[in-house]
């Protein structure tokens, strides 16, 4: 072979050679120790089989310049390895998280007597972070040793698996309470799922009604419960939602109690004053109001027919407790009932008669029956005391004793009295003082 033809064979080997390594270290970084040669037989070998040592150095340093050695490759295959059980390790690391959150899906419910402790650990020793009422709910995160670990409202902890039960779709819907909270300014409750059926209620926007049934058969139509009775609203006008009792921290907790101990004390304040105030008007006004009930009383005797609800005399205020408030309430029996009314005298709607009353004794309550629901503070229907205001699904009344509240009942009943309180599902009775 001639000095030229050698130099064209060198050059092709030089080109194939670099060919080949290309894939290998096209567009990657420099790999630390690449430029030592450590595969050293290949090259020997090309050297001494070239005729001209000047053409062998050249491509023996050429080689040493471009060949990845055989350590780099190892090097190399030792790092996707790495790479490769690092992205295996992810990958099962998320599996667990998916796995971790669908058994989050499972709930539990607290079936006791008053409450179960929420602990910090699976110890009955351990720190007690809230309280599970009875009927409430949580969310499982994991088994250990005969406990639940779970996250109810803003409690995260251990409770006794004895406790509690595993929530089935039947016990959900025994404890949650769904509800349609109506979304325009006024509501009309009708006797069927009909756009032309009769109206028997008309509720303000805002208002929280218990939905008895949400059939398929009454298509686009949610059946509520109303005072009027039960009756079928288009689901176009109000938001459904499931409202369940959580967990409660302890600063939870605390911060409650807190709260509504001062209510109770503001609320006394308030009573005790409006007695004060009305006690010192109405000894002002007993000379005057006296000789002009004698005038009265010869005139009415001439005339015939009842008295209005404006022309009854009506005591004012006195006392600063529940009983107090019931007494007062109770004057008003037999007055009208008027949808957005506040008037004790010439109408109100159930939250308008309450708010009224308890104005009279300078405590100011929403007109609302769903936001009359949180005010003054919660007690049991067994520790019911008169002037407790008694709450239903879009609907309040003031409790006077004897099973029986009063109430503004409907345009066509007024305002009324009605025995036993249970005569529809209770939501929460509600103390103010």
């Amino acid at each position: 072979m001639n000095y030229k033809a050698l130099r064209m064979t060198t050059c092709c080997l030089a080109s194939a050679l670099t060919l080949a390594a290309t894939p290998v270290i096209a567009g990657a970084a420099p790999i630390a120790g690449a430029s030592e040669i450590t595969n050293v037989n290949v090259t020997s070998e090309l050297t001494s089989s070239s005729p001209a040592s000047g053409i062998s150095l050249a491509l023996s340093q050429y080689l040493a310049e471009n060949i990845i050695s055989a350590k780099s490759v190892a090097k190399q295959t030792t790092a996707t390895q790495t790479v490769t059980a690092s992205e295996a390790a992810d990958t099962a690391e998320a599996e667990q998280e998916t796995k971790t959150e669908e058994k989050k899906k499972v709930m539990i419910v607290a079936q006791v007597d008053g409450y179960v402790n929420v602990r910090a650990h699976a110890d009955e020793n351990s720190k007690v972070l809230g309280k599970l009422y009875d009927d409430s709910v949580g969310t499982v995160i994991k088994e250990k040793d005969g406990w639940y670990k779970i996250k109810s409202g803003s409690v995260t902890g251990y409770v006794k698996a004895e406790y509690v039960e595993v929530a089935t779709k039947k016990l959900l819907r025994k404890v949650g309470t769904r509800i349609a909270t109506v979304d325009t300014e006024t509501l009309r409750v009708r006797q069927k799922a009909d756009a032309d059926a009769k109206v028997i209620e008309l509720v303000p926007g805002g208002e929280e009604l218990t939905v008895v049934s949400e059939a398929k058969k009454n298509d686009g139509w949610v059946k509520v419960s109303v005072e009027g009775g039960e009756g079928y609203v288009s689901a176009d006008y109000v938001v459904l939602s499931t409202e369940y009792t959580y967990a409660e921290s302890k600063e939870e907790e605390a911060a409650r109690l807190a709260e509504e101990e001062a209510d109770r004390k503001a609320a006394e304040a308030a009573a005790a004053a409006a007695a004060e105030q009305s006690s010192t008007s109405s000894k002002s006004s007993s000379s005057s109001s006296s000789s002009s009930s004698k005038k009265s009383s010869s005139s009415s005797s001439s005339s015939s027919g009842g008295s209005s609800s404006s022309d009854r005399n009506y005591s004012a205020p006195s006392g600063s407790n529940g009983q107090a408030v019931a007494n007062y309430a109770c004057q008003f029996v037999g007055n009208p009932y008027v949808y957005g009314g506040s008037s004790l005298t010439n109408g109100a709607d159930c939250s308008g008669f309450v708010m009224a009353v308890y104005a009279a004794f300078g405590v100011s309550l929403p007109h609302s029956s769903s936001a009359q629901r949180s005010c003054g503070y919660g007690v049991s229907i067994d520790d019911i005391q008169p002037g407790d205001i008694v709450c239903y699904s879009g609907h309040v009344g003031i409790y006077v004793g004897n099973n029986t509240i009063v109430h503004a009942s409907s345009p066509s009943t007024g305002i009324k009295y009605t025995s036993p309180i249970t005569y529809r599902t209770v939501l929460a009775v509600r103390r103010i003082f």
